[in-house]
């Protein structure tokens, strides 16, 4: 595998900096503060004018949507160069991503029909899916979930509750996963649906994380003030939202989540501490004439940190390159997923080891360095081993898919 990047996708990125440096104005970035709410903006979420105007702009430029069919809405183009896309904005704190939207299950599982309906849709911003996976009592337990759906004609009625529905607020959609067969083993008679989130009978209930008060300034990882509990009562869905085959959920799920994580942004959210920590070092003046860019401990505790990042960049890259070819992909997915989030707990103990206690104080204390970014990326680091399954979780996922053992008994 050739791990450089072409002229042409250089060229790229150029282009998207270059669309930064001029679109970014003084008036974008008021509302980005404005708006805040510790997570990158989101066409879908967006309603203020010059943050409207930007995404329609980047939607103009052929830049959302590139590696997906043109029967479907997007571009047609390759993988890298999504990636490429993807990676320049989120930088910036604007995702375009489809990742978590549901969008890959769609385009794996899902009927023509809801392969017409809803690609072009993610991929316009008209519509934005939140994931309706774990529930109260089922912890990492995914497949112990209770929410039933219970088919009635051409419907099935759907009862239960989520917790950690993150985005419930502003999404259309939930992408649901229900038992539809409680008398089968626990992995199986369990069913995705594609449920509008204005249907009768869901309520949404805020639940306001650690990141709330105060909230982190923008940029910061895992900086979410907000997720959700919803609830489903007696909510009638047609049986055309019905992803992939009746009581076959389980698959079709783990599926989506393992092409969720394969992008720019799972990246970002691995390595952009380290990037964080490393341009500020090289340009702080902030304790007199020491400067932490020529103490040797924090040097070679930085370049340990960089070289494990870059592991992180040769995952992403493997996956890319696998889906890119049409290759079967099973548990790389997971393997990012525990060695990321591992990661990112060891860059943020250690960026916390180097600044001291200055480096502990949130956004808007006085002596705060880099507006608290550093102290709010360790609150946030933690939640990323559990979010989107556990790394417990991923580490039995490889052991079987990946390396072929059975599963513990004992």
């Amino acid at each position: 595998m050739d791990f450089a990047y072409t002229p042409q996708q250089e060229a790229l990125r150029k282009e998207v900096r270059d669309f930064i440096a001029k679109a970014f104005t003084p008036e974008v970035y008021a509302e980005m503060q404005a708006e805040n709410e510790g997570r990158p903006f989101h066409r879908t979420a967006c309603q203020t004018p010059h943050l409207k105007a930007l995404f329609q702009k980047i939607a103009d430029r052929g830049w959302v949507g590139i590696s997906y069919p043109r029967e479907y809405g997007g571009q047609g183009g390759d993988r890298i160069s999504q990636y490429i896309v993807e990676e320049e904005l989120y930088r910036v704190n604007i995702s375009i991503s489809l990742g978590g939207s549901g969008a890959p299950a769609i385009l794996a599982a899902g009927s023509e029909e809801q392969k017409r309906h809803f690609i072009p849709k993610l991929i316009s911003g008209d519509y934005m899916f939140a994931q309706g996976f774990t529930e109260p009592r089922g912890g990492a337990d995914l497949a112990g979930l209770q929410c039933r759906a219970v088919k009635d004609g051409d419907y099935y009625v759907i009862n239960g509750q989520k917790i950690y529905t993150s985005n419930a607020e502003s999404a259309t959609h939930v992408y649901l996963m229900a038992r539809t067969n409680k008398d089968l083993p626990k992995h199986e008679g369990i069913s995705i649906f594609l449920v509008p989130m204005n249907t009768p009978g869901i309520t949404i209930r805020p639940l306001w994380t650690i990141q709330n008060d105060p909230r982190p300034t923008m940029t910061t990882t895992y900086g979410h003030a907000r997720t959700n509990e919803t609830f489903y009562d007696n909510v009638r869905v047609h049986k055309s939202t019905l992803l992939g085959e009746e009581n076959k959920g389980w698959r079709v799920g783990s599926m989506g989540l393992n092409l969720d994580r394969v992008g720019a942004a799972r990246y970002l959210i691995s390595v952009r501490r380290d990037e964080d920590i490393v341009n500020w070092i090289k340009s702080s003046r902030e304790f007199g004439d020491y400067s932490p860019a020529n103490d040797q401990a924090i040097r070679d505790k930085i370049a340990e940190l960089w070289t494990e990042a870059q592991v992180c960049r040769l995952m992403t890259m493997r996956s890319m390159s696998i889906v890119e070819r049409g290759g079967k992909f099973t548990y790389e997915g997971s393997a990012e997923k525990v060695w990321a989030p591992e990661h990112g707990v060891r860059t943020t103990e250690a960026i916390t080891q180097m600044l001291g206690a200055y480096g502990q104080l949130l956004h808007g204390s006085r002596r705060a360095i880099r507006e608290g970014l550093f102290a709010h990326n360790v609150m946030g680091s933690f939640q990323s081993g559990i979010n989107h399954g556990s790394v417990q979780v991923m580490r039995d996922q490889v052991a079987r898919r990946g390396l072929g053992l059975p599963r513990n008994r004992g």
